[in-house]
């Protein structure tokens, strides 16, 4: 697949499957630039063109991306733009930042279990829910820990 433009079909793929798993459209497909790029680096003037979309809407994905530690900004000595690359360590960082939706789904789960009586179903499936959440949670120390391990 050494082809640019498969390359680049293969990418707005990925962007759709990130789009439907629930990333804002524009932040996948700004992602997907980071992943398919030959570049070290690229500004979001290259972003856009290569979308071509508006610099507000790259701004905004940007924006969201940074925020997840999906990618970084780097110095570029010389240069008036700002650069960024996608993390070395993107996933793990992703998979971390995550837990704040995991702290999420339990609070949901302990104000609900709250306000429903012990013979309620909906008590019992959200104890369940507040269990599943809490395992999950304290697995994703060591399940990052072996990722590191491995990709070491």
């Amino acid at each position: 697949m050494n082809d640019r433009h498969e390359q680049w079909r293969a990418a707005e793929r990925l962007a759709l499957t990130l789009t439907e798993g629930g990333l804002q459209r524009m932040a996948a497909r700004t992602l997907a630039v980071f992943l398919f790029t030959d570049q070290p680096s690229v500004t979001a003037g290259e972003i856009a063109m290569r979308l071509e979309a508006s610099a507000g809407s790259v701004s905004g994905a940007i924006k969201s991306l940074l925020t997840v530690g999906l990618i970084e900004r780097l110095p570029a000595p010389g240069s008036r733009r700002e650069h960024y690359r996608l993390r070395d360590d993107a996933w793990a960082t992703l998979f971390t930042s995550q837990n704040t939706v995991i702290q999420a789904m339990l609070q949901a789960a302990v104000a609900g279990i709250a306000a429903t009586e012990s013979s309620d179903p909906a008590h019992q499936r959200l104890a369940q829910m507040h269990a599943f959440y809490e395992f999950l949670l304290g697995e994703i120390p060591s399940l990052l820990e072996r990722w590191h391990q491995q990709s070491s």
